[in-house]
């Protein structure tokens, strides 16, 4: 008979493909603070942890669906409100949090994405996050630029900016106005 098990189940949260635990214990073994950002069907969320050993401490969080505060209408899971919820964060943060370190969880990393927006503007807002320049997006696309040019090739898959009387030009306006109120 046999005595010992060769398979080990694995655990709960990893057999449900919800956490690396490789990855999070060398992000942890880190000691600094994490800005952990996930995307949901509507929104993208920022939260500043602290690891704590009776449970993470939730720092600072904020999310995009927030913007509407700071003059953003438009979608709140696009390149430009990824960028401003960076900002956003970046100033709940402060002074509380100088550094982090940027904790994608799951999601694939690739450059230039709307995770690595949110980095980039947490990183303009003052906070210190050690990414390479080749991973985050271009100036361009942050502002919305390619969104305003897709716009004035296919006006009619923009029925809702029509409705609010938008045309391509206003939405950088928008983003530089957000931008300010943020910062102010």
């Amino acid at each position: 008979m046999a005595r010992h098990t060769i398979y080990t189940v694995k655990k709960r949260r990893r057999r449900e493909g919800k956490t690396d635990y490789r990855k999070r214990l060398k992000i942890l073994s880190s000691r600094k603070p994490r800005l952990v950002v996930r995307k949901t069907n509507k929104y993208i969320i920022a939260q500043i942890i602290m690891f704590d050993p009776r449970g993470d401490r939730v720092i600072a969080s904020a999310h995009s669906g927030e913007l509407e505060k700071y003059g953003w209408k438009l979608s709140k899971k696009n390149m430009p409100a990824a960028y401003l919820l960076g900002l956003l964060i970046a100033r709940k943060a402060e002074g509380k949090v100088n550094e982090a370190i940027l904790d994608i969880g799951l999601y694939p990393a690739i450059h230039g994405s709307r995770i690595f927006a949110v980095a980039k503007g947490a990183i303009d807002g003052g906070l210190n996050i050690n990414i390479g320049e080749e991973a985050l997006p271009r100036e361009d696309r942050i502002k919305g630029e390619h969104i305003a040019k897709y716009y004035e090739s296919n006006p009619d898959k923009f029925n809702n900016y029509k409705k609010m009387g938008l045309k391509p030009g206003d939405i950088e306006k928008m983003f530089e106005e957000a931008k300010k109120k943020i910062g102010a």
